[in-house]
């Protein structure tokens, strides 16, 4: 076999998530409680017990789907179930998880990049008005004509016929509105807090640039393939660069994704709650071999 570990992105947390992984693995109950400390809030808490809308927040969920990620690692290495790790990738926030699961940052380090990602990023959502919308069903230049028309960007580019624009709610609602009479086959808004991936995020961009000045980055110990180019990133320079242009670039996960599979992945194991990217890869290639693993009830016995 060879592995690839794929982590979840904003969007994929809901309540009670890692509480069966936390009560029945000492390695992941220590990950949450080195996560409390290190943030200085309760993450354990309002993961495991909500409110949503608390869990739903920016600066909330990335750190929790974060740990979240982590944990699954941990208890999958505690039991003696993580077969040798060749490549790893993340959605969006998950690839600083991938990142860390490849020894570019310890755990401590991580955690505090992505609460300063979802910090700033939540910053930049409460100082605009921004949307999102997914559309089914077209290509990539389609899409890129409709971006030009309304003036929005591509922010995720999920699987063949499902990508996800972003920009000023006005333009995404005007879209949304004008899909009927532009022949789209379904064009959904989103419920989201701003236009994430997109230029309304550039605040954020620069904010954290500054802050991964200070933050001292390795090469990692498996292949890991960044969001902005879909290809591999393997010196520390060229991660930062990535970390920070990620912030207002489009997401190329299926771009990721076939890079991984050509470079010789034959299993994915997705590390987040529910299956997410499990659904996204068998709407890319149905061959393709994808476990979820969730909480500890799903880990191979």
């Amino acid at each position: 076999m060879s592995l690839a570990l794929i982590f979840a992105g904003q969007g994929a947390q809901k309540v009670g998530m890692g509480k069966s992984l936390h009560d029945g693995s000492a390695a992941a109950l220590a990950l949450y409680s080195e996560a409390n400390r290190v943030l200085g809030w309760d993450l354990k808490k309002i993961s495991f017990e909500g409110p949503e809308a608390e869990l739903t927040q920016t600066k909330v969920c990335q750190p929790a789907l974060f740990v979240h990620g982590l944990a699954v690692v941990a208890a999958l290495k505690e039991k003696g179930k993580l077969p040798e790790v060749k490549f790893a990738m993340g959605l969006s926030l998950g690839e600083v998880t991938a990142l860390t699961a490849a020894g570019v940052f310890d755990f401590a380090t991580g955690l505090r990049v992505v609460a300063e990602r979802g910090r700033l990023m939540q910053q930049a959502c409460e100082k605009t008005t921004g949307g999102m919308a997914a559309i089914i069903g077209e290509d990539r230049p389609k899409i890129a004509e409709l971006c030009r028309e309304f003036d929005i960007e591509a922010a995720n580019f999920n699987a063949p016929g499902q990508i996800i624009v972003s920009g000023e709610k006005a333009r995404v609602d005007a879209l949304v509105a004008a899909a009927k009479d532009k022949g789209l086959k379904r064009v959904m808004a989103l419920n989201v807090a701003g236009a994430y991936h997109s230029r309304l995020m550039e605040p954020a961009r620069a904010e954290f640039a500054a802050y991964l000045d200070g933050i001292a980055f390795h090469r990692p110990q498996f292949t890991v393939f960044s969001n902005t180019t879909g290809q591999v990133v393997s010196e520390p320079a060229q991660i930062r660069e990535a970390l920070v242009k990620q912030v207002v670039s489009s997401v190329l996960w299926e771009d990721c994704m076939r890079a991984c599979a050509a470079a010789g992945a034959t299993e994915f194991w997705e590390c987040g709650p529910g299956g997410v990217l499990a659904g996204l890869a068998r709407r890319t290639e149905k061959s393709w071999l994808v476990k979820s693993f969730a909480e500890f009830t799903d880990l191979p016995a």
